[in-house]
């Protein structure tokens, strides 16, 4: 009986040393506008990473994968700092990742900076915002490095004069400015801008001033939290294209998950952007097939689906690397330089700017098949922001 005793507990204390040395999970701290932003922003993002992990597994290195979520509400960069910080006091997430909004990605970037925690951004857009973070890299986009593109081809496609509508925002500023610089540069001439606040839902005022102005082109940033659909149904009724003003735009004018509530008044329309729900490539092919997989049809894949799948990428590369740990000086050293074959593409981390080179596609809104799509028809290869040159 003593004998069955003392191997009992000898048991016990074998299984209850085995259970202890289990590796800690990998925490993986993700801030996005889950409420306050774009139409299934949030859900497009989680099911990107999702895509991401059931194809590459959940554990590296032994150590189980956690995606720690957290909702910043919007455009809140106090809510996105409080939340960065929680993450990694309370929850001592090993890296930081996500945001929308610029206001929000320099919060975190701050926070990411003072407590030498590594954040992979994946979209806000102005150029600039991570210079001093040295602990932060982009994967998304600058708006300059997809609008200088975009001017080239409107002076190069016989447009001579122009007008700018955009968000009076980091992004939308950036944007005007680009385009204005390089459209000028090529030798056209700006007739004039409107500033369109953020929260702004009316655009009619803004629609009738381009009409007056008369220009070649209209140049329009309008971030994809739904002012395109009123905007661009707004234009058709006021026959805005039927006078002969041609509409350019960068890429978030015409997200995929927009497109049916904006219908036939994006047909034509040309946008740069760095991808297509339709880009023709095998990484593509497989990605947006997993995605519809895991999607189940409630949403499409889009810029912001494609984004958080290479912070993924990304993310599992370091981890890898470091045999599933994360050193804040290691991780910035491998992500400098990082080469990833995305579904968008070839992508380049700058080794001096942390942001990404990409390709610039420019694009035409067709229907084929009776959908709405982003056709792709010509490539600028390897673009990076045109302030960091």
């Amino acid at each position: 009986m003593r004998l069955a005793v003392c191997f009992g507990l000898a048991f016990l204390l074998t299984w209850t040393g085995s259970a202890s040395a289990q590796p800690a999970p990998i925490k993986i701290g993700l801030i996005y506008s889950y409420t306050g932003g774009s139409l299934n922003g949030g859900r497009i993002v989680d099911a990107a990473i999702e895509t991401y992990m059931r194809q590459h597994g959940d554990t590296i290195a032994g150590r189980k994968v956690v995606i720690i979520k957290r909702d910043d509400t919007g455009l809140a960069p106090d809510v996105a700092r409080r939340i960065a910080q929680e993450l990694i006091v309370q929850e001592h997430v090993d890296l930081l990742i996500g945001t929308v909004l610029t206001p929000n990605a320099s919060a975190v970037a701050g926070v990411s900076t003072a407590a030498k925690k590594p954040f992979f951004v994946m979209n806000s857009a102005t150029s600039g915002i991570i210079a001093k973070h040295p602990y932060t890299a982009r994967f998304g986009f600058t708006t300059p490095q997809i609008t200088a593109p975009l001017a080239h081809w409107a002076y190069k496609n016989g447009m001579r004069t122009a007008y700018a509508v955009y968000q009076d925002y980091g992004p939308g500023i950036d944007a005007a400015a680009q385009f204005q610089k390089t459209f000028v540069g090529d030798g056209g001439k700006m007739l004039g801008e409107a500033r369109i606040p953020v929260t702004n839902v009316d655009f009619s005022a803004y629609i009738q001033r381009i009409k007056d102005v008369k220009p070649d082109t209209v140049f329009v940033f309008l971030n994809n939290n739904g002012g395109a659909v009123p905007f661009l149904r707004g234009c058709e009724q006021a026959g805005v294209q039927k006078a002969g003003i041609k509409i350019v735009a960068t890429g978030d004018l015409v997200d995929e998950n927009y497109l049916p509530a904006i219908g036939d008044a994006a047909l034509g329309l040309i946008t740069a952007f760095h991808y297509s729900a339709i880009h023709p490539s095998p990484a593509n092919k497989r990605f947006t097939a997993d995605f519809n997989k895991v999607a189940g049809g409630q949403f499409v894949v889009d810029f912001g689906a494609v984004q958080a799948y290479d912070v993924m990428d990304a993310a599992y590369k370091v981890l890898t690397a470091q045999n599933g740990n994360i050193d804040p000086d290691k991780t910035m050293e491998l992500v400098k330089g990082m080469k990833l074959d995305s579904p968008r593409g070839p992508m380049i981390i700058d080794p001096q700017t942390r942001d990404p080179i990409e390709n610039v596609y420019l694009r035409r809104t067709e229907k084929r098949g009776g959908m709405l799509v982003n056709v792709e028809f010509e490539t600028i290869p390897m673009v990076k922001d045109p302030n960091e040159s």
